[in-house]
Parts: structure tokens; sequence; C-alpha cells
């Protein structure tokens, strides 16, 4: 109920649709608790008494209420829905706006896969549930509550048949209604592990491909789906066990009144149209608790959705603003004091004890064996992820104390993997700078070498990208995000081995470009060759997490052990330096 309540909230805005649908849906149910009776009065006043005016009223009377009960019935499916797709609507965005203020952390504490789930199957499981609980909930305790109402006052003979049949179909719906909350919950975790693996599979699948193992990803998922299938047949299977039950106890009170009252017509003190009424109403108890029961049904499936919604909504990223937020400009100096790291507070730091201090305008150069650190350094001065131990300043300020705003939009990154949008190059860019002009754009690409391979393009900065920008080369793909990167002119810029992918002559040139177009600009260049960075003013020599030298590249060819078996090591591989 806490779930239910925490997103009552987003119905407010259409509280007047919420309440229109159910006054409609009364509307109807009175029409229709009203025909057995005018059949009734059909059967005993005009086919008994031979008067044909009083049966034609009665029909023209039917008709009207069947009319008007199908206005009321119209007009709540439309408000309903409208209510519904609306409410499901603001949630989902909240929920988008939610996680994607997520830190890395908070991420990975749901997974993936879990958070799809999230933003569609739960957020549909609510609609659904919310729909018809604005438009057969009513009904159907509106029928139910009528039919004994009306039975009572017009077949009272019959009245004790329905202690036997209401509190057995009760007790059923309850029972069947208690199971399915705990199934449904199972199916929706079973969804979590479908979606997860999905999305892991379609991430790696050239690396499936290129170790054949198509197969052997084939087999887990049906493993996987095998699971979600049996929970949804268990939880199938209980639901439609339960209409078989409710009408064999309908039946047997149908059979209980066709008995009693045959006894009383045979005694004169009951009419048949009253038999034929009473059976009426009895199945529209019937359907009445079946109405009801369905809702139920459909919100014990979508209780463990609104919990898992709710409890993605209630977590605060780990990454926020201080009570009273820095705004002033960057200018660009940067400092590391005893900054340490971890990714799981139980084992050892990925950054141990880091210092370095980098002036406005410097160039910096980051380089290190795989696994020493040098991606988690610069994630953290983007405050991706927060120190475990130390300070980060910028401008002499903690990083702690910049507005979050303030602080990335003076940074621009540019990471190793290039993450790319499925959409055209030109937007793409744009996520640097959303004004940014044609002019501007096509400085960018002509800054990272772009612009070359994106003038033989059939629609130039307009052509589409796939997801994964799967239709450019790895190459091409990191100089887009380096046009994204650089698009921003930002006080700081982070590059990520961003040239990993493209020759040495294109490197070189991208280099030449940047320091014309960056000039006043601070700027991180991570790298695994040491002809990405030799020209840096500092170049950080990381190991193991560790800081074991730093300095310009001929101070370090003379001081640093560590450094000289790093340009060995590439000299070796026929990476050769140009001095």
């Amino acid at each position: 109920m806490r779930a239910a309540w925490k997103l009552s909230k987003y119905l407010k805005p259409y509280k007047h649709f919420a309440i229109l649908a159910p006054i409609l849906m009364v509307l109807e149910v009175v029409m229709d608790l009203i025909q057995p009776t005018i059949i009734q009065k059909i059967i005993d006043e005009g086919i008994a008494a031979n008067d044909t005016p009083h049966i034609i009223a009665m029909f023209a009377a039917m008709m009207a209420c069947a009319i008007i009960g199908w206005l009321g019935g119209a007009g709540c499916s439309y408000f309903s829905s409208k209510a519904a797709v609306n409410f499901a609507s603001d949630v989902r965005e909240d929920l988008y706006e939610t996680i994607t203020y997520f830190s890395n952390t908070n991420k990975d504490r749901f997974t993936l896969g879990k958070l799809i789930t999230n933003l569609t199957n739960d957020i549909e499981m609510l609609q659904r549930a919310l729909n018809m609980l604005l438009k057969i909930f009513v009904r159907g305790p509106l029928m139910f509550v009528g039919a004994v109402i009306v039975v009572f006052i017009t077949a009272r003979e019959l009245f004790s048949v329905l202690f036997f049949v209401v509190p057995v179909l009760i007790i059923c719906l309850y029972l069947f209604i208690k199971l399915s909350i705990s199934l449904f919950r199972k199916v929706q975790e079973a969804i979590d592990q479908i979606n997860i693996r999905v999305q892991e599979n379609l991430a790696g699948i050239r690396v499936i491909k290129a170790f054949n193992c198509m197969r052997h990803q084939v087999e887990q998922f049906a493993g996987i789906n095998q699971a979600l299938t049996m929970r949804n047949m268990t939880a199938e299977q209980v639901i439609a066990a339960l209409m078989p039950i409710t009408q064999f106890v309908v039946n047997a009170g149908i059979v209980l009144a066709l008995a009693l009252g045959g006894i009383k017509v045979e005694a004169g003190v009951m009419e048949v149209g009253v038999i034929v009424a009473f059976i009426n109403y009895l199945m529209m108890i019937m359907n009445g608790l079946m109405s009801s029961s369905n809702v139920l049904i459909q919100i014990a499936r979508a209780i463990p959705s609104a919990e898992r919604v709710v409890v993605v909504l209630e977590e605060l990223p780990e990454i926020t603003n201080a009570d009273q937020p820095v705004k002033k400009e960057i200018r660009g100096d940067v400092k590391f004091e005893n900054v340490s790291f971890s990714y799981n507070k139980h084992v050892e730091p990925v950054l141990k004890n880091i210092s370095f201090e980098a002036k406005a305008g410097s160039t910096v150069g980051i380089i290190g064996m795989t696994g020493s650190g040098k991606s988690t350094l610069m994630k953290l001065l983007a405050r991706l992820m927060d120190v475990d131990e130390g300070t980060i300043y910028i401008d002499g300020i903690p990083i702690r104390q910049y507005d979050l705003e303030t602080l990335r939009g003076a940074m621009a990154f540019a990471p190793q993997k290039a993450a790319l949008f499925s959409t055209t190059i030109e937007e793409n860019l744009k996520y640097g700078k959303m004004d940014a002009t044609k002019e501007e754009i096509r400085e960018a690409l002509a800054a990272s070498d772009a612009y070359e391979f994106v003038e033989k393009l059939d629609k130039k900065e307009q052509h589409v990208l796939t997801q994964g920008a799967t239709n450019l080369s790895g190459g091409q793909k990191q100089r887009l995000a380096m046009s994204r990167a650089l698009i921003r002119k930002p006080k700081i810029l982070v590059l990520d081995d961003t040239t990993s992918a493209v020759d040495s002559i294109t490197e070189k040139m991208i280099q030449s470009n940047m320091k014309k177009a960056l000039k006043g600009s601070t700027k991180f260049i991570v790298a695994s060759k040491i002809s990405s960075i030799k020209d840096a003013d500092l170049i950080l020599v990381l190991e193991d997490g560790r800081l074991v030298a730093q300095g310009t590249h001929e101070e370090l060819l003379k001081t640093s052990v560590h450094y000289q078996e790093i340009m060995a090591s590439q000299a070796e591989k026929g990476g050769v330096l140009n001095e």
C-alpha cells in the first residue's frame, strides 16, 4: 500500500478524469440493474396478462436503459483510459529522469536489465491496473451490491440462496488473489533476467560470434526463458482455475434457486418472472465478483511492479550538489591531493594516495599498464564518482563544492569506447554544445580529422548512425567522439585513449589541431602509447593504482624506471618515437 500511496501523486493532475470515469460507470450499472426487473414485469404483468401495450412500453424502457448504459460505459472507458495513460506517462518520465541522474554505483545496484523492465513492463502493469480499477472495479462491487439489494427487495423468498453462494465466492477470491501476488512477483523477477541476458548478448554480439558461442548463448537463454515460462504457466494456471470454481458455485446456486422457486411457485406464493429475474441477478452477482476478482488479480500483478518502481524513484543519487554549490566560472587549475578510490569498499583501492597539480592551459599525459587506474582517475575529475579519501581541487576549490552543471559544463570528455547515439552526426555533436552552429560543427569535425570522411557520406552531417554506431569504423567513432568534446571548447578536456583506433599520422594531426583550437584549456590525455603524450607539460605514470612517477618526457627518461620499461616495451613492439 505504501507504494500505491507514493505513486498516487501522479494521478492528481488527472483527478477529474479519474472522478468522471466511475460516475459514468455508476450510470451503466444502474441501467444494467434495472433491466432484469423490467424483464420480470414483461413476463408477470405483460405476457401473463396478455397486455401488449404494457409489453411494448417495457420493451421501450429496456432499450432506453440499454442506450443510456452504453453511453455511460463508453464515457467511462474514455476517461479512465485518459487518466491511466497520462498517469503511466508521467511515472515513466520521472523514472527515466531519476535513472538518468544515477551514478554508476546506483545503476550497478539495480542492473540495466531490471531498469529496462521498470521502464517498460512494470509501467505497463501499472497503467493496466489503474485503467481496470477505474472501470471494472467500480462496476464489479456496484453490480454485486446492487444485485444483492434488488434481490432482497424483489425476491426475498430466494434470498437465502445467497447465503451459500456469496461467502464461498468471496473465500475463493481471497485465496486466489493472495497466491497470485507472490507468483507474479516471481514472474517479474524472471522478466528481469530475460532483459539482462538480452541486453548483454546484443551488446556483445560480435564477441559471441568471434568465439563461435552462438549455440552456447542460445542454450543459456533457453534456460532462462524456460524459467520464465514455468513461472508464467504456474501463475496463469492458478488464475485459470478461478473461473471454473466460481462457475460451479453459481450453477449450484441456480439449481438451488430453481428447486426452491419451483416449490414456491407450486405453492402459489411466487411468480415465474421472479425466478427468471433472480437467476439474472445471481449471474450479475457472479459477474460482479468475477470482474472485481480480475481487477484484484491485475492489482496483485501490479503491486510488485509498483514496489519495484518506487524503490528506483526513492533511490538517492550518490553524486549530489552541496547545499550552497559554487557556480563561478572555471579557469582550469587542477590539483589532486592524496586521492584514493575503490569500486568495492571491501577490497583494495584501485587508486592509492594520488597527488599532482596541473596549471590551467597545460597538457597532462597519463600512462600506465592496463588496470593501473588511468580511466578511473579521469572519472573522478568529472565527478562521475566521488573519492573515498583525499580531495580534488579545481581553481583551489574542492570539487564537491561545485555545482554539478557548472563543473561538467566546463569539461568535455571523450571516452575510449565512443558512446554515440542512434541519431544524426550533427545531433551527436550537439551533445557537446546544444546551440552549435553549422560552422562550429564543421570546425570541430576538422579539428578531429573527421571532416574528410563525413563529407563523403551521402547526407554528410545528417547521416544517421545505427545503434552503437555500427555503420562506422572504430577510428571514425573515436574521431566523432573527439569532435563532440572539442565543439564545447571546454576549460578542461579529457581524452581517454581516444586515438587508440587511429593511425599515428592522423593522431599527430589531431594533436596539432587540438593545440590550436584549445590554447587555454587544461588537457588530460590518457594514452597507452608514449608517442601520444611525449610533448605533454606533465606526464603521470601509474602502476597498480599508485602514481609512481611524474614529470616531462625528458625528465622521466632519466629518473623513472617504470617509464623506461614502458618505452622499452613499446620500442620492442615497433613503437618508435619521433624525437
